[in-house]
């Protein structure tokens, strides 16, 4: 572990983005990282949630190296168009509009909007961060926009929070974040019947302490042993504070932008662009350790 004292001699610069989440980190090569350099990233990560490296230069294989520091990591996931990954390496899932030589998508998510959501929370042991790499972009559109989870609990009123502690809410596996219904998956109009995982609706960050809302998405979403309306009520009333403008940070890609994400403690979204534009990202996804505890 590197002391507080060699930490301070990386060279490295944590910029925080002034929002409620976010920092850009400066001076660091994410192919040469040190121990006491990911030390570094690792305790502004924590402390953030989102980090943002800009002007990296990463090879795929570079790319992977650098997110199993944090930790083992997913094979793509299966989408609307079955598992988009490079070619050889499972672990590098493309997100792109962009079509093939085939005709055929070279990635996932299209180019519509990616509502706000957490990366499989509808799993029992959801992924625990994720990464996004920036190989191309289009001119205008496509940002990306991350909300603090830890910022939505502590901005809920006193009795709101006091409701939200110890109950459970489903968190939907029918659609994926593009609208898509996932392989295999038959829609239902009650999300009581929807399939999904229960999680904790207010959690605590295995390695900061700090409390959070633990959402995922919004569509098809059930708190457990509420009747449907009142589930409703509750989940709308606590989305209307969980993406309020002051509690969020977009960054605006530029190629060579890495972006480094909590997964348990942020919710994410991705404004539309034109189809006609280039949108080519590598994502990488780092498994959950435990499931999201109270």
């Amino acid at each position: 572990m590197a002391t507080a004292a060699s930490l301070a001699r990386t060279g490295i610069e944590v910029v925080p983005t002034g929002a409620a989440l976010g920092a850009e980190v400066r001076g660091v090569d994410l192919r040469t990282v040190d121990a006491a350099e990911f030390d570094r990233i690792l305790a502004a990560w924590h402390e953030h949630s989102v980090l943002l490296f800009r002007g990296q230069g990463l090879s795929p294989d570079d790319l992977i190296a650098f997110s199993r520091r944090f930790g083992e990591l997913d094979h793509a996931p299966i989408q609307e168009n079955g598992r988009r990954f490079v070619e050889g390496r499972p672990e590098l899932y493309v997100v792109s509009n962009v079509l093939g030589a085939d005709g055929q998508p070279i990635g996932s998510l299209g180019n519509g909007e990616a509502v706000w959501h957490t990366d499989m929370s509808y799993l029992p042991r959801p992924p625990k961060a994720s990464m996004l790499y920036a190989l191309e972009i289009p001119p205008a559109g496509g940002d990306t926009h991350f909300a603090s989870m830890h910022a939505a609990y502590e901005t809920l009123p006193s009795a709101l929070k006091a409701r939200a502690r110890g109950l459970m809410v489903k968190h939907d596996g029918t659609y994926n974040s593009g609208g898509f219904v996932r392989a295999g998956v038959t829609p239902t109009d009650d999300p009581r019947q929807a399939p999904g995982h229960l999680h904790p609706l207010v959690c605590t960050h295995p390695d900061t302490g700090r409390s959070m809302l633990y959402l995922g998405r919004r569509r098809m979403a059930y708190i457990d042993g509420l009747d449907l309306a009142e589930s409703e009520a509750l989940l709308d009333e606590l989305w209307s504070y969980a993406t309020r403008p002051e509690i969020c940070w977009k960054n605006q890609w530029r190629v060579g932008d890495l972006v480094l994400w909590d997964n348990r403690c942020t919710m994410h979204r991705r404004d539309p662009f034109d189809a006609a534009a280039r949108r080519v990202m590598h994502r990488t996804q780092v498994k959950g350790e435990a499931p999201p505890m109270a």
